[in-house]
């Protein structure tokens, strides 16, 4: 059975469930068992998956008429705080997988450009690992390129606010961003919500875009974004966004590695 791996932000969680819920090829789902898989593996169980987990060191083997399998392992939120450090994990782990994998795909964009080399610094592994992309092959700069589309919808929507700063929140970041302000440096303590609002305002935020991917696995979107703009004293504004390109993506790698 051809194996495809997803090494994944956690960012991804929704789409990573899209995917697995809608793809009748994938016919083995195998989610490596560490604590950043519990978001994923309570969706899948929300969205009627089947799946199984596997240890951090499991050896994917089986014959290669059984239909596709795919790998999932889920990496820390934590780790875009340091890209270099990012960059040696995701490494180091695609290293890892490729001993079993037939193709890896990396649920990353650019994150502070040390992503944006894979296909040649890790060509000399023994299958094709490759990263979102746009259409038109360039790597996607993040999470929220990656549901618009591409790097021009997102300049595109950023003019739209006639430079008033917005801030974009995808199901995935309502869930997380306090987490994320941690993450991004903005302050020691994701419950100072007094120094978050003073970065905010001194950045010229003004709004929160609520992008609805059309996913729903994440119950309570709305009401996560409307306490955020309750909290920074944003306006809220409805945005459509979509995980088409992820898919597409995904598509083109397992295309790849089942052809006969």
């Amino acid at each position: 059975m051809p194996v495809v791996t997803f090494i994944a932000c956690r960012m991804f969680e929704d789409e990573i469930v899209h995917i697995a819920e809608k793809d009748d090829s994938i016919k083995k789902l195998l989610i490596v068992d560490n604590v950043d898989s519990a978001g994923l593996v309570d969706k899948l169980r929300d969205a009627d998956c089947n799946y199984s987990l596997i240890s951090e060191n499991g050896i994917i083997e089986g014959p290669k008429d059984e239909g596709l399998t795919l790998v999932v392992e889920m990496l820390e939120l934590a780790l875009h705080a340091q890209p270099e450090h990012l960059k040696e994990v995701v490494y180091g782990k695609a290293r890892e997988m490729a001993e079993f994998s037939d193709g890896i795909l990396l649920f990353y964009g650019l994150c502070g450009n040390v992503l944006g080399k894979v296909d040649t610094e890790l060509a000399d592994l023994p299958c094709p690992v490759r990263i979102l992309k746009e259409d038109n092959g360039d790597v996607i700069d993040d999470c929220i390129g990656a549901v618009l589309g591409s790097r021009a919808a997102y300049l595109e929507k950023l003019k739209s606010f006639n430079g008033v700063g917005t801030f974009f929140m995808t199901p995935m970041w309502a869930a997380h961003w306090r987490e994320m302000v941690v993450s991004a440096g903005m302050t020691p303590n994701p419950d100072d919500i007094k120094l978050s609002k003073f970065v905010f305002d001194y950045a010229g935020y003004r709004n929160v875009a609520k992008m609805d991917t059309g996913l729903h696995y994440e119950k309570k979107f709305e009401p996560m974004v409307e306490e955020f703009a309750r909290l920074f004293e944003f306006d809220v504004i409805d945005m459509k966004a979509s995980p088409d390109l992820l898919v597409r993506c995904y598509e083109r790698l397992r295309d790849e590695v089942c052809q006969p």
